[in-house]
């Protein structure tokens, strides 16, 4: 029988400098932020991009999680903050043109594309529009 590592135990042997696989779904590393954060955007089809600790994020997940959308959670902290806005940044200019305002936490990508945060996130389920957006993207099969 395997046992089971508390979230700190992991986050402790992630941060020591050993090689260890992040757990399904979640990725996390120090190294170049900005590298990952477009990596994540291409490769997948729905990314959260997430504060530690923050209720709107943890809203946006448990309603992609009841659509039942796995999304790849990309937790931010003060030190990659400013890497990974500035990549999102690029990837709303490049989506929309220089008018472009920036983008908060939590950040959804769907598609390579970003839906928003919090707000346009419920705007979207509420109006009916965020499961056909996750079927085109092939979050959603059914």
């Amino acid at each position: 029988m395997q046992k089971a590592l508390q979230y700190r135990d992991w986050l402790s042997t992630t941060t020591g400098g050993g090689a260890t696989n992040p757990p399904p779904g979640n990725i996390r590393t120090g190294d170049d932020d900005e590298a990952i954060v477009k990596k994540l955007v291409t490769e997948n089809a729905v990314v959260v991009f997430a504060r530690r600790g923050c209720c709107m994020c943890h809203v946006v997940k448990l309603l992609l999680h009841g659509h039942g959308v796995n999304p790849t959670l990309f937790d931010v902290d003060e030190q990659n903050e400013a890497a990974v806005m500035n990549e999102l940044s690029k990837i709303i200019t490049a989506e929309e043109g220089s008018s472009a305002t920036g983008a908060n936490f939590p950040a959804v990508v769907v598609g390579g594309k970003l839906l928003g945060g919090l707000e346009e996130i419920m705007g979207a389920h509420i109006s009916g529009e965020l499961v056909p957006r996750l079927r085109e993207a092939g979050a959603l099969w059914l």
